[in-house]
Parts: structure tokens; sequence; C-alpha cells
């Protein structure tokens, strides 16, 4: 297909696609003239990721280059794919993955508190049976929450959010549940973007409707 086709079947402008190239997150079509060429559907997939990694995700172009750099190198290991869209660890050294932790550590040790105190997050897991890399952010979310509670006077610990991880469980379950379908790791990649970002707006939404339903059934009834 032409570059026209192209955009029309991905939804990107003419433009766009002409800067992708240049970028080097799109890799050039045939060849069928000094100024023509020809792209074929993992073009539109490209693009289509592409996409969502900028406008779902909001990554800069520049990352999302690594994030696709880095894909080439794991795209036959599921686990390893969704940590790299999903954020979990660095793109650089995705095919090392002692070079990847290593390098994941070191850049968590320059961006966490260094008084930062992970024995809550850790009971916290370890009471979920759940392996996490030491790296993922979502921990030093779950400890700066905990002690923000604790400092507005809240009595919560570790153990108060067990309910509410047992909840997410099932979330991540029903999540990579609809992971399965695609066979491509471009198409996982983006339904994975798509559903984990585009999703979490509407699960707060959720969170909001249930919560007045249930008052509704506790305070009105």
């Amino acid at each position: 297909m032409r570059i026209s086709e192209l955009s029309r079947r991905s939804g990107v402008a003419t433009a766009t696609i002409k800067y992708y190239l240049r970028e080097g997150l799109l890799p050039p079509g045939r060849a069928t003239a000094a100024t023509q060429a020809e792209y074929g559907e993992s073009h539109v997939q490209r693009l289509r990721l592409i996409r969502a990694l900028i406008g779902v995700r909001g990554l800069t172009v520049s990352a999302a280059k690594d994030v696709l750099d880095a894909l080439s190198e794991v795209e036959t290991d599921t686990h390893e794919l969704l940590g790299l869209v999903f954020g979990v660890w660095p793109t650089s050294g995705a095919k090392d993955s002692t070079t990847k932790d290593s390098a994941a550590k070191d850049s968590a040790a320059k961006d966490e508190d260094p008084d930062s105190d992970t024995s809550e997050v850790n009971a916290l897991l370890a009471e979920m049976g759940w392996k996490v890399t030491e790296h993922n952010p979502a921990r030093h979310v779950i400890t700066q929450t905990l002690d923000t509670l604790r400092s507005l006077g809240m009595d919560y610990d570790w153990q108060s959010l067990v309910p509410y991880a047992q909840l997410a469980e099932k979330t991540a379950a029903l999540d990579l549940d609809q992971l399965q379908d695609p066979a491509e790791p471009i198409e996982k990649a983006e339904r994975a973007v798509l559903l984990t970002f585009l999703l979490e707006p509407a699960l707060l939404a959720l969170r909001r409707l249930a919560q007045e339903a249930e008052s509704t059934v506790r305070y009105r009834s």
C-alpha cells in the first residue's frame, strides 16, 4: 500500500508517518521508485502501537523508540514484553536480563528516598505470594501512600491493603486473559497498553459508582 493508504488504515496523518520514518520509529517501506515506497500490514500494526505508546501511555517520541527497539529483542517472551510496555523495567539491555536488572536497580536507587522503608511492601508481597521485581515503581508508590496516610493521622498499614490486593489480583487475571488472543507481539503489546492505560480511569470511575451504590444501600435504605 502507498503511504496515503497507510495513513487511512492506521489513522495517523501522512506528515506524522514521515516524521516517524525519519526518527526511526517506523521501518522504511519497500522502495518502488526514487520517492515512493510500498508498505505492508506490519507497518499498520507498528503505527498502531506507536500511537498507543505516545498518545495513550504518554511517552515521548524518543522513549517510544527505545521501547520499540527493545521489543524486537524480547518479542518471543510475553513476560518481558509486558514489562517493557507497562514500564516495569527500562528499555536498555532488554536482551541481557542481568544487565537489565542491574541498570534498573541503579536507576531506582537514584530516584527513591534513601531512607525509604520498603519492609511493608515486602510484607504485603510475601502475604500475597507475588513475585515482583525489586525496581517495580509501584513499590515506591505504596510505601509513599502508607507514609502519607499515617502522617495525616490514619492508622493504616500494609495489612489494610491485603483485601485491595486480592481484588487487584483478580483484576490482573482479567487483564491478562484479554491478551491471550493476539498472536503477533506488536498486537499483544498494543492491546496491553490500551487495556491498561485506557481502562484505568474507567476502573476508578467504577469504584466511585460502587461507593455511591453501597452508600445508598447502607444509609438510605
